[in-house]
């Protein structure tokens, strides 16, 4: 298949993307675009066989339901039943890196949503995503931008690599924004599903109330069956051995000098310089105290880990809070949830793979 690949600014779209994207959109086929969280892979979320494609091109698993993209409050109200409390917050909050689990109206293929009666709908701030929203006037299912179980799309490379001769259009849009997936929020029982962009802090703020968390949100836990999308499968893996380091990273220089240029690093700046002549390859994620930015540059870090030919990689944890804890989220299912804090259980891990 023949991609057209199309360059723009993600903040001031061009016609000629937005017109490319709309009508790949709005004659059943597929579109990699960019999202201010990551790049997603769409389709009119009312065309039945586009979406199966969007599962096809992925190796996504049919029972994973696809998150819908909408323009505003009233075009969700249109698939998903919201209670006007809700409808008042999201009013104030949308656009923005959230998505809600609704109960579904059943308008939308079976495809869609896994053949559960609930819906998974957002309205992103992205601005090229708004503007094809609003030049199709269609509802977009779209996922994450991966091949399932990598590292979601990032920077425009990072979709071209998936997903040249494989879907009809691609918006080249540089580097998103956050970084990180869109939070899933169950609006009927107030819990996070996945952990994303849009804190745990905010939307207790945004609410008024707390949000449940747990294991699933935790990615300590997989659900036994679809919930809602990424809740069950194995996501965001390097092909790479990863292993996450919980410990005092004075230590980890003696734990890994060892291993020279066989094992690669990634963390803050200043972990980065405590490992410098090891030998180790090092990813920077930049400063320790700048969350946001740890958090935008993990998945470009995690796909060029790959890059290395390394037998394996450690990666330093994140706190557990605010945009920390989407990353640790991520971190856990990336690693197959092997993490250590000292020699022997590191090389215990190794004896593993």
């Amino acid at each position: 298949m023949r991609t057209l690949v199309c360059r723009t600014d993600p903040r001031k779209p061009s016609a000629k993307a937005v017109d490319a994207a709309a009508d790949a959109i709005m004659n059943g086929r597929l579109v990699v675009f960019p999202t201010e969280t990551v790049y997603g892979i769409g389709a009119n979320a009312f065309d039945e066989d586009a979406c199966r494609k969007i599962y096809e091109v992925k190796g996504r698993a049919s029972d994973n339901p696809l998150i819908v993209h909408v323009q505003n409050v009233d075009d969700a109200l249109k698939l998903g039943r919201i209670s006007k409390e809700h409808v008042a917050v999201l009013e104030h909050i949308w656009p923005g890196p959230l998505t809600v689990i609704v109960k579904s109206r059943g308008i939308l293929p079976g495809t869609v949503t896994a053949g559960l009666r609930s819906v998974a709908i957002r309205c992103p701030e992205g601005k090229f995503i708004q503007e094809l929203l609003k030049r199709t006037g269609l509802p977009i299912a779209a996922p994450s931008a991966n091949i399932s179980a990598k590292p979601s799309s990032t920077k425009g490379e990072h979709a071209i690599g998936y997903f040249k001769g494989k879907v009809d259009v691609i918006i080249d849009g540089g580097e998103s924004y956050y970084g990180i997936e869109s939070t899933i929020f169950d609006l009927r029982s107030l819990r996070i599903l996945r952990p994303g962009a849009f804190t745990p802090e905010q939307i207790e703020k945004a609410f008024g109330k707390r949000p449940i968390l747990g294991k699933l949100a935790e990615g300590t836990a997989s659900a036994g069956h679809v919930i809602s999308p990424g809740t069950k499968y194995k996501h965001y893996s390097p092909e790479t051995p990863l292993f996450v380091y919980a410990g005092d990273m004075k230590d980890m220089r003696s734990m890994l000098e060892t291993f020279g240029s066989k094992a690669a690093f990634i963390g803050s700046t200043e972990s980065c310089s405590l490992l410098k002549g090891t030998g180790l390859r090092l990813l920077s994620l930049g400063p320790s105290d700048n969350a946001q930015e740890r958090v935008h540059r993990l998945f470009d870090k995690l796909i060029e880990l790959d890059s290395f030919g390394v037998d394996f990689g450690v990666i330093e944890a994140f706190p557990a809070k605010g945009l920390g804890y989407a990353a640790m989220n991520r971190l856990r299912k990336a690693s197959s949830h092997r993490s250590f804090s000292n020699i022997k259980q590191l090389q215990e891990l190794l004896e593993q793979v």
